[in-house]
Protein backbone atom coordinates (compact mmCIF):
# COMPACT_ATOMS: atom_id res chain seq x y z
CA UNK A 1 0.00 0.00 0.00
CA UNK A 2 1.35 3.38 -0.92
CA UNK A 3 1.27 6.19 1.58
CA UNK A 4 0.60 4.35 4.85
CA UNK A 5 -2.35 5.68 6.82
CA UNK A 6 -2.97 8.58 4.47
CA UNK A 7 -3.27 6.20 1.53
CA UNK A 8 -5.56 3.97 3.58
CA UNK A 9 -7.95 6.81 4.39
CA UNK A 10 -7.94 8.14 0.84
CA UNK A 11 -8.67 4.60 -0.40
CA UNK A 12 -11.44 4.16 2.17
CA UNK A 13 -13.11 7.48 1.28
CA UNK A 14 -12.92 6.80 -2.46
CA UNK A 15 -14.27 3.27 -2.03
CA UNK A 16 -17.15 4.46 0.15
CA UNK A 17 -17.96 7.24 -2.33
CA UNK A 18 -17.95 4.69 -5.15
CA UNK A 19 -20.26 2.36 -3.24
CA UNK A 20 -22.53 5.33 -2.48
CA UNK A 21 -22.67 6.16 -6.20
CA UNK A 22 -23.54 2.55 -7.05
CA UNK A 23 -26.22 2.54 -4.33
CA UNK A 24 -27.70 5.82 -5.57
CA UNK A 25 -27.84 4.38 -9.09
CA UNK A 26 -29.64 1.25 -7.90
CA UNK A 27 -32.11 3.24 -5.80
CA UNK A 28 -32.74 5.65 -8.66
CA UNK A 29 -33.25 2.83 -11.14
CA UNK A 30 -35.80 1.20 -8.85
CA UNK A 31 -37.54 4.31 -7.54
CA UNK A 32 -38.12 6.41 -10.67
CA UNK A 33 -41.27 5.60 -12.60
CA UNK A 34 -40.27 6.89 -16.02
CA UNK A 35 -38.00 4.63 -18.08
CA UNK A 36 -35.68 7.39 -19.31
CA UNK A 37 -35.14 8.64 -15.75
CA UNK A 38 -34.29 5.11 -14.68
CA UNK A 39 -31.69 4.76 -17.44
CA UNK A 40 -30.15 8.11 -16.54
CA UNK A 41 -29.84 7.20 -12.85
CA UNK A 42 -28.33 3.82 -13.66
CA UNK A 43 -25.86 5.27 -16.15
CA UNK A 44 -24.63 8.04 -13.86
CA UNK A 45 -24.35 5.67 -10.90
CA UNK A 46 -22.37 3.16 -12.94
CA UNK A 47 -19.87 5.58 -14.42
CA UNK A 48 -19.26 7.55 -11.23
CA UNK A 49 -19.10 4.44 -9.06
CA UNK A 50 -16.76 2.64 -11.43
CA UNK A 51 -14.41 5.62 -11.61
CA UNK A 52 -14.29 6.10 -7.83
CA UNK A 53 -13.68 2.41 -7.14
CA UNK A 54 -10.93 2.38 -9.78
CA UNK A 55 -9.31 5.40 -8.12
CA UNK A 56 -9.48 3.64 -4.75
CA UNK A 57 -7.75 0.54 -6.14
CA UNK A 58 -5.18 2.71 -7.89
CA UNK A 59 -4.34 4.59 -4.68
CA UNK A 60 -4.20 1.34 -2.69
CA UNK A 61 -2.08 -0.67 -5.12
CA UNK A 62 -0.11 1.93 -7.04
CA UNK A 63 0.62 1.85 -10.75
CA UNK A 64 1.58 -1.51 -12.18
CA UNK A 65 0.32 -3.85 -14.88
CA UNK A 66 -2.85 -4.93 -13.02
CA UNK A 67 -4.04 -1.37 -12.47
CA UNK A 68 -3.25 -0.50 -16.08
CA UNK A 69 -5.44 -3.41 -17.21
CA UNK A 70 -8.17 -2.31 -14.82
CA UNK A 71 -7.86 1.22 -16.18
CA UNK A 72 -8.35 -0.06 -19.72
CA UNK A 73 -11.49 -1.92 -18.60
CA UNK A 74 -12.81 1.27 -16.97
CA UNK A 75 -11.98 3.21 -20.14
CA UNK A 76 -13.88 0.63 -22.22
CA UNK A 77 -16.88 0.75 -19.86
CA UNK A 78 -16.96 4.55 -20.01
CA UNK A 79 -17.52 4.35 -23.74
CA UNK A 80 -19.91 1.39 -23.84
CA UNK A 81 -22.22 2.35 -20.96
CA UNK A 82 -23.35 5.73 -22.37
CA UNK A 83 -23.70 4.26 -25.86
CA UNK A 84 -25.90 1.43 -24.59
CA UNK A 85 -27.97 3.86 -22.50
CA UNK A 86 -28.44 6.07 -25.55
CA UNK A 87 -29.42 3.05 -27.65
CA UNK A 88 -31.99 1.93 -25.06
CA UNK A 89 -33.42 5.45 -24.79
CA UNK A 90 -33.81 5.58 -28.59
CA UNK A 91 -35.68 2.26 -28.48
CA UNK A 92 -37.95 3.69 -25.76
CA UNK A 93 -38.50 6.87 -27.77
CA UNK A 94 -39.46 5.11 -30.99
CA UNK A 95 -41.50 2.22 -29.55
CA UNK A 96 -43.47 3.81 -26.69
CA UNK A 97 -46.63 5.44 -28.06
CA UNK A 98 -47.44 7.10 -24.71
CA UNK A 99 -44.10 8.86 -24.48
CA UNK A 100 -45.35 11.99 -26.23
CA UNK A 101 -47.32 13.14 -23.21
CA UNK A 102 -44.16 13.08 -21.06
CA UNK A 103 -41.88 14.83 -23.54
CA UNK A 104 -44.13 17.76 -24.42
CA UNK A 105 -45.72 18.47 -21.06
CA UNK A 106 -44.21 21.97 -20.78
CA UNK A 107 -45.60 23.01 -24.18
CA UNK A 108 -49.06 21.73 -23.22
CA UNK A 109 -49.01 23.60 -19.91
CA UNK A 110 -47.96 26.87 -21.56
CA UNK A 111 -50.64 26.46 -24.23
CA UNK A 112 -53.35 25.76 -21.62
CA UNK A 113 -52.62 28.87 -19.57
Amino acid sequence: MTGGWIGFWITAVLMLAGMLAFTAGVIGANRFGFALNRMHAAGIGDTAGLFLVFLAVWVAEGIHMDTVKLGLIVFFMWFTSPVSSHFLSQIEYYTNPGLYQFLHREKQQKGDA
